[in-house]
């Protein structure tokens, strides 16, 4: 190779890998400063004559014993737990056949509606939380994770319903008639061979609805006040911010603890991730 050529190849590897290094560092930086927070002693974490990005003191464990002996953390992250698999269910069964629905519908009606279900989705919480407080209060689910189990739904489904439909359309129809000419009945196609084809949409929702209902904070103060039933974005905020005082190493304890799984859940199906949302099929 041409000493040119070798110069060139070199001076573009080098630029991708700077590129990427620094991509790198920007992604992973709130993780590393969540885990030397956590374990940092509050004089080293205080002191502003340091370098804040590396012990200056023994690390500690203050901070986690405080997190789970101190506070109900692990009910907490359980709660968080079970009312997102319940609102992921709730989320597949609406969002499926109705992304499947409107995809097949003729014309732009299906197009129309689906857009329609979409902005519903950009209505913010701060204007939902009165209307639905009292759709709470007339199903007597006050103070209780059934309340978030019944209200997440409402900003799941609209958006997994749009993007099921978009991923919908790109299967083709062929496969569908050619199940509905060997005998089966829409109902059967639709679970013999729409389903199977869709598996990476199916995923795509799953994680999307998961992530949005481990996540939300405004509806969770409004409808949950006891502290055995307070999901993990409630608990942590209520109980570790006491007035002007911030429990830093705790904070960033729960904050850590709660987004690694998310974190590897994201990097293991990021193929499958990638291909529902942009609605293609393999």
């Amino acid at each position: 190779m041409p000493p040119k050529l070798r110069l060139k190849k070199l001076l573009d590897n080098t630029t991708a890998y700077t590129i990427l290094t620094i991509l790198v560092i920007f992604a992973a930086f709130p993780f590393y400063w969540m885990l030397i927070t956590t374990f940092k002693t509050d004089g080293d974490l205080y002191n502003l004559h340091v370098v804040p990005f590396w012990f200056h003191a023994m690390p500690t464990l203050d901070h986690l014993d405080l997190l789970f002996n101190q506070t109900r953390f692990l009910r907490w992250f359980w709660n968080s737990m079970v009312i997102g698999v319940l609102v992921v269910a709730i989320t597949l069964v609406t969002a499926l056949p109705a992304g499947y629905a409107l995809a097949r519908l003729v014309g732009t009606r299906g197009e129309t509606l689906g857009i329609g279900i979409f902005l519903t989705y950009l209505v913010p919480p701060t204007l939902l939380f009165l209307p639905l407080s009292r759709v709470v209060a007339d199903l007597h689910l006050q103070d209780s994770l059934w309340s978030l189990v019944v209200v997440y739904p409402s900003f799941t489904i609209p958006f997994c319903t749009w993007l099921m439909m978009g991923f919908y359309k790109s299967i083709p129809r062929d496969s569908v008639e050619a199940a509905l000419v060997d005998g089966c009945t829409v109902f059967g196609s639709f679970f013999k061979v729409v389903l199977p084809m869709s598996m990476s949409g199916i995923l795509t929702v799953v994680i999307f609805a998961f992530t949005l209902a481990m996540q939300e904070f405004i509806y969770a103060l409004t409808f949950i006040s006891s502290e055995s039933q307070k999901p993990i974005t409630l608990g942590v905020a209520t109980d570790l911010v006491r007035g002007d005082i911030y429990y830093w190493g705790s904070l960033m304890g729960a904050a850590l603890i709660a987004s690694v799984p998310f974190a590897l859940l994201y990097n293991f199906f990021l193929d499958s991730f990638i291909t529902g949302i942009t609605g293609e099929t393999r």
